[in-house]
């Protein structure tokens, strides 16, 4: 196990500069290094040099783990390619992928980067969550697609129907269940010299995939991801994190693909760096988190990537069983987590539980990107980091952070950084400003102004934010996590409302499985009967009380609280296909509530 923290983390040396025209400039001193023009490059690469190493693998259904070596998958890459070529893609026709991470999801996609034809990752609650498909269809119109590949032909009939409908002649393939094209004959395909000569016309400006993004408002944007894309970020996260080119990552990892946390991120960094990637069927859930607890129970992660959701729930399992514990922490050299704030309560038992384990706190690492940005724009990768901290640019990233009223909106220009949305050309314009810097959204501010070495802490959404009725702006994305940090595990999620209000107020997502606990009420209890408990009403107002205990104005006080008895829509477009809440959404939506807290 490394132990030097010279050889786990890149350096983090920056440079600061005031332009004349107020915005700060600020980027890393560290040279990005090369990278390959495609990432199927790394496929071929590692295949000649470790061809029987397993890159990738899954459960079956018999829970054992059926895995693919790096020439496995090289060779069967070749062979679904070359059945791609025999459809004769036309220019503009995409591949679509519907369904959740799997072995024949991760051929398809890289037989697809490896001959140049543009594919998306759908989010598979589109499918399979929503009530009219809206999602979904937006989509599909948008990639025109000329294959359209689903796991499970049963699971996902509805959505299939759904697509053949907007889409008669596209080829639909499933791997389970009966269909129109058994991924089987995919795999019975021989390769022509045809694969050869298409993998090499392909340029690091071809569209690698289609990345589709919530955004704030209105249906999902599809992100372009260029093959130097994907690569440069890749590059970047490898030199933050040097390790994983001296010691080959073994990930454990269920982040979704349609996601760039988990598609660009995890599934990338162990390609790029000639790792292991165990596909982790479970989710932050009750069920689910069994199904992950076991599996880690077996494979032991270099480093561990998961949302905040995922690590408290995780904590669990850790705390009463020390085998577990013995197999998570051997070769754990970090953890990452993204999507939201971890809570101070589980960053203190991560910490202790890794001390207790081997004598040593693990580093906690986050940062600060987005799918526009393929994801990584900022690392906190040094030990004693905390919540918030975002830290500094990777290796090649330009950051500009311009001034908006009294925040600073920060905002990329490198080689990571998209070309923009797929065939909408007005949303493209409005991303980036007049210099080419793609305008973020996220408000930042640095930790230390006379030390940037320090790195940015995260100082809230510029479009979330608003003003109460006094004039005084709410900077909702620490408010919000100072709630969600004290109010962990009962409240999931939360919204705040007071634009032109008197004060700030709080629409509250319970958890549902924590509010029967606390009240010590049967498991089939229904969700309203919980919420409304005594006990869950008592803590709610606890919580009001502590929050007031640590504000200093209107500004930063929550004055009252009222609960979502149902749980967020996807349909309404309340959240997003990544779990999170969508405020614009849910305010507009639940005016009800919002007249409750005010009248």
């Amino acid at each position: 196990m490394m132990s030097d923290n010279n050889k786990i983390f890149g350096p983090t040396s920056t440079e600061k500069q005031l332009l004349p025209n107020g915005v700060i400039a600020y980027r890393n001193k560290q040279m990005l290094g090369d990278f390959p023009e495609k990432i199927t490059e790394k496929l071929v690469y590692w295949a000649d040099k470790q061809g029987d190493k397993t890159f990738i693998a899954r459960r079956d259904k018999y829970q054992h783990w059926q895995k693919l070596s790096y020439d496995d998958t090289l060779q069967k890459v070749r062979s679904i390619a070359q059945y791609l070529l025999n459809l004769d893609f036309k220019e503009g026709e995409t591949i679509v992928i519907l369904s959740e991470n799997s072995l024949e999801h991760a051929l398809l996609a890289l037989a697809a980067l490896h001959i140049g034809i543009p594919y998306t990752p759908i989010s598979a609650p589109y499918s399979l969550v929503s009530d009219d498909f809206g999602k979904l269809k937006h989509c599909l119109e948008l990639m025109t697609p000329k294959v359209i590949f689903a796991q499970n032909a049963t699971v996902y009939e509805k959505a299939l129907q759904t697509a053949k409908m907007l889409f008669p002649d596209a080829t639909m393939i499933t791997a389970e269940g009966k269909s129109t094209v058994d991924f089987s004959v995919l795999l019975a395909t021989n390769p022509t010299n045809a694969v050869e000569n298409a993998y090499e016309k392909v340029t690091g400006n071809d569209v690698a995939k289609v990345l589709f993004t919530s955004g704030s408002t209105g249906l999902p944007k599809g992100v372009i991801n260029t093959h130097q894309m994907w690569c440069a970020n890749l590059q970047q996260i490898t030199q933050a994190f040097p390790f994983m080119r001296e010691m080959p990552p073994v990930f454990v990892d269920w982040l979704p693909w349609n996601h760039t946390f988990g598609g660009n991120h995890n599934f990338g960094l162990a390609l790029y760096n000639g790792g292991t990637l165990y596909i982790d069927d479970g989710k932050p859930t009750s069920k689910g988190i069994e199904i992950t607890a076991q599996n880690l129970r077996e494979i032991a992660p270099t480093a561990y990537f998961n949302v905040p959701k995922g690590f408290e729930m995780l904590v669990y399992f850790l705390e009463k069983e020390p085998t577990l514990r013995e197999t998570f922490f051997k070769n754990l050299t970090m953890f990452f987590y993204a999507g939201a704030s971890l809570a101070q309560p589980i960053w203190t038992k991560l910490e202790e539980l890794s001390l207790q384990t081997l004598g040593r706190k693990v580093p906690i690492i986050t940062g600060l990107g987005c799918t526009e940005s393929g994801p990584s724009a900022i690392f906190a990768n040094w030990e004693g980091a905390f919540s918030g901290l975002l830290g500094v640019p990777v290796a090649g990233m330009e950051l500009h952070l311009v001034p908006d009223g009294d925040k600073l909106e920060i905002r990329y220009k490198a080689p990571n950084v998209t070309q923009g949305y797929w065939r909408n050309p007005e949303a493209t314009q409005k991303a980036f400003d007049e210099e080419g810097f793609y305008k973020t959204g996220d408000a930042v501010k640095f930790l230390d102004e006379n030390a940037p070495d320090k790195g940015l802490v995260f100082d809230g959404r510029i479009a979330e934010d608003f003003k109460l009725s006094t004039g005084t702006w709410v900077n909702v994305g620490i408010l919000k996590a100072k709630f969600l940090a004290i109010g962990s595990p009962i409240v999931q999620d939360v919204v705040l409302t007071g634009l032109d209000k008197e004060f700030v107020g709080a629409i509250a997502f319970l958890n549902a499985e924590a509010c029967r606990k606390l009240a010590d009420l049967p498991t089939d209890t229904i969700n309203e009967t919980a919420f409304s408990h005594p006990k869950i009403q008592q803590y709610l107002d606890d919580l009001v009380e502590n929050l007031g205990k640590t504000a200093t104005g209107s500004a930063n006080r929550i004055a009252k609280i009222v609960v979502a008895l149902d749980p967020p829509s996807i349909d309404l477009g309340e959240i997003t296909d990544k779990g999170s809440l969508n405020q614009r959404a849910v305010l507009k939506h639940r005016a009800a509530l919002v007249e409750k807290i005010y009248s």
